[in-house]
């Protein structure tokens, strides 16, 4: 049972601005049940990125807004808003830091709330320019606050730490470890993390994909159990450096270490996430390859099924615009598959699939934007029963207009307690180029945009001017 008790006392205690929340705390202590609970309370969160707001002046510095979820879901006026000049934040914020560029979350000190990992890739790191930097920024029963800086351990053979991060238990030691990616061959992978003294141990992954300039290193890391062993494993995207094919390569984890179990061969470098859609225990794989390629003209996503030997090596099923009851259109430009996100909409006990699609033209709006939200089975992935949702769909707040880019980021998470997926769709050129953040209700029959809410930067007390970009990634 969730503690809509305890959530309805932290009701009464909000605090608004930009200082960090105050809320009940539990009654006591447990492990974190959900890996997006930064307050304890049995609700997960969301953490929304404006990586390019200004701060005290400082242009594309970057802040990351997260919005508590109750039983009435998530609102303005419940928030947190976290920039490197928060007191408790390590660093300063600087022009170009991009705080916020990636996110992850989980309870890395095994304090029985979820803590945020923040990515901020145009950091400097001494005289090496735009080396990057990532913050555990640390949940308690007050919501988020003070933080602790990821060192990263080869400053010098790479740029952008922290550009792909996932938190997830790769050695099956019961404490989630945190992977970084970078510009670089390598992904770094930290563990036993405490509070006084952040990651205390760490292991090189080399993970076989291109590293240096152009598409370089893990493009985007994504984590869950495909093997269904009890072990996380861990899939990082990019071009492979043997024969530069794009795809996405999935280590096996143990307690040995993670190892490597195949490569996807999707055409796709750019995104991958995991989840269960078939609900047989196993998490599969979706890649994503929004740019366009011989399969499709605005971009595909495909589902590799997990199983006890890792992920199948060919897809179960490839989607575009064009494929039978998928609504709209493949066109070219559309970016379908920007962003992915898995998580059961309608409790049937399946995971769905939402589908960001960022450069989806809505009339006579260029790159208004969409997002499309596909069904799981016992079949895995289905067409059927498939919604879209833009700015002009009836119930979602806003206009479709040019550039708003409705889709940016996608998030499917349960933010109310009922047991059904909540969608989050980030807008980041909304009010151009503010970006906003929307939030639309899992029901049994899918979507729904009954009580859908949204919000900009000026009701989270921001900044209404400037480049912002606020729901370029959300987690």
């Amino acid at each position: 049972m969730r503690r809509q008790t305890a959530a309805a006392l932290a009701a009464a205690l909000l605090t608004a601005g930009l200082t960090p929340l105050t809320l009940a705390a539990p009654a006591s202590a447990a492990p974190a049940r959900f890996a997006d609970d930064f307050n304890g309370d049995g609700y997960r969160d969301l953490a929304t990125a404006a990586p390019y707001a200004p701060v005290a002046g400082k242009t594309d510095a970057g802040a990351v807004v997260v919005t508590y979820g109750s039983a009435n879901g998530i609102a303005a006026a419940r928030r947190t808003v976290l920039t490197q000049d928060t007191a408790g934040i390590p660093g300063t914020a600087e022009q170009g830091d991009r705080f916020g560029k990636a996110l992850a979350s989980g309870d890395l000190n095994a304090d029985g709330y979820a803590d945020l990992v923040v990515g901020s890739v145009g950091e400097d790191v001494g005289s090496d320019a735009d080396g990057g930097s990532v913050t555990v920024v640390w949940g308690g029963k007050n919501g988020l606050s003070g933080g602790k800086g990821v060192s990263d351990p080869a400053v010098s053979a790479h740029d952008e730490y922290g550009m792909s991060l996932a938190v997830a238990d790769f050695d099956g030691d019961g404490r989630p470890d945190l992977a970084v990616g970078s510009t670089g061959s390598d992904v770094w992978i930290h563990r036993s993390f405490t509070k006084t003294n952040g990651s205390t141990s760490r292991s090189e992954l080399a993970t076989g994909l291109r590293g240096g300039a152009g598409l370089a290193g893990a493009q985007s890391l994504a984590a869950g159990d495909i093997d269904g062993d009890g072990t996380d494993d861990l899939v990082a995207t990019g071009s492979q450096a043997s024969d530069y094919e794009d795809g996405a390569m999935v280590f096996l984890g143990a307690a040995s270490g993670l190892t490597r179990q195949t490569f996807l061969r999707s055409g796709g470098w750019e995104l991958a996430t995991v989840g269960d859609l078939n609900g047989d225990g196993h998490d599969d794989v979706v890649t994503a390859d929004y740019g366009g390629d011989a399969k499709s003209l605005g971009g595909s996503v495909s589902v590799y099924p997990g199983g006890p030997g890792g992920a199948r090596t060919s897809p179960q099923i490839t989607v575009d615009q064009d494929t039978p009851g998928v609504p709209g259109a493949d066109e070219e430009g559309d970016w379908f598959g920007n962003d992915l996100s898995i998580a059961d909409v309608d409790g049937d006990g399946y995971g769905d699939l939402a589908v960001g699609t960022i450069h989806e033209d809505v009339g006579s709006a260029d790159i208004a934007g969409g997002v499309t939200v596909l069904r799981g089975s016992a079949a895995g992935l289905t067409t059927t029963g498939a919604q879209s949702f833009t700015q002009d769909t009836a119930g979602v707040p806003g206009t479709a207009e040019t550039a708003d880019r409705f889709g940016a980021s996608v998030r499917l998470s349960d933010l109310t307690g009922d047991g059904k997926a909540d969608l989050s769709v980030g807008a980041d050129g909304e009010n151009h180029p503010s970006g906003a953040v929307y939030s639309l209700r899992g029901s049994a029959s899918g979507v729904t945009t009954k009580n859908a809410v949204s919000f900009g930067p000026g009701s989270l007390g921001m900044s209404t001017t400037g480049y912002l970009r606020l729901g370029q990634d959300m987690l």
